[in-house]
């Protein structure tokens, strides 16, 4: 018989095509195995889902909030506005009083014209300047008495008025939007 003679540079070449073999068996996990890790993986993915929608809702949060912050500094802003028109006007009521109450005066007597026009046309620029500052006068006579704008300082008897109405005004109300700068001084009818 004969016997291969094997030099150790066949033995290492032996040994090299050998190795790849062994290596390219692929090792097989076991199905439990692989089920962990998908299973793992499952609840890592509903873990972050969670987590996601965890910090979704506080972003929605925070957004309304601060969409509630902006609009009520918005509306603080137009009240500072209105409030602070109220103060102001509230000082020159009595100027607008006291100019009503010279035309009124002057009806029907014989005052100079230059005084009547000088008055009239302050009257002018008064009312022109409150339309500007959105300050609106009311109350009329004939208007339906309101407790809430009118300040009743008597009460009359008028067959041509209807019931709980304004028979005279002794000072016009003003108020700024809904806000009421003066209540009007009036006398009701028939109430």
């Amino acid at each position: 018989m004969d016997k291969e003679k094997t030099t150790p540079e066949t033995q290492e070449t032996a040994e090299a095509v050998e190795e790849p073999a062994e290596e390219q068996k692929p090792e097989k996990k076991p199905k439990a195995e692989k089920k962990q890790k998908t299973d793992k993986k499952a609840a890592e993915i509903e873990k972050l889902k969670e987590e996601l929608k965890t910090e979704k809702d506080k972003y929605i949060r925070l957004y309304a909030e601060y969409d509630n912050y902006r609009k009520r500094t918005s509306a603080e802003k137009l009240q500072i506005y209105d409030d602070a028109t109220a103060r102001a006007i509230t000082e020159i009521l009595p100027m607008a009083d006291s100019i009503t109450q010279a035309l009124t005066q002057m009806e029907g007597k014989d005052v100079p014209e230059e005084f009547s026009k000088g008055i009239e046309l302050i009257a002018q620029q008064l009312k022109t300047s409150m339309e500007k500052l959105k300050v609106e006068a009311f109350c009329e006579i004939g208007d339906t008495f309101d407790p809430e704008l009118h300040n009743a300082v008597s009460m009359t008897e008028d067959e041509n008025l209807p019931e709980n109405s304004i028979a005279a005004v002794y000072q016009k109300g003003y108020k700024v939007g809904d806000k009421i700068i003066r209540h009007a001084m009036v006398v009701v009818a028939n109430a």
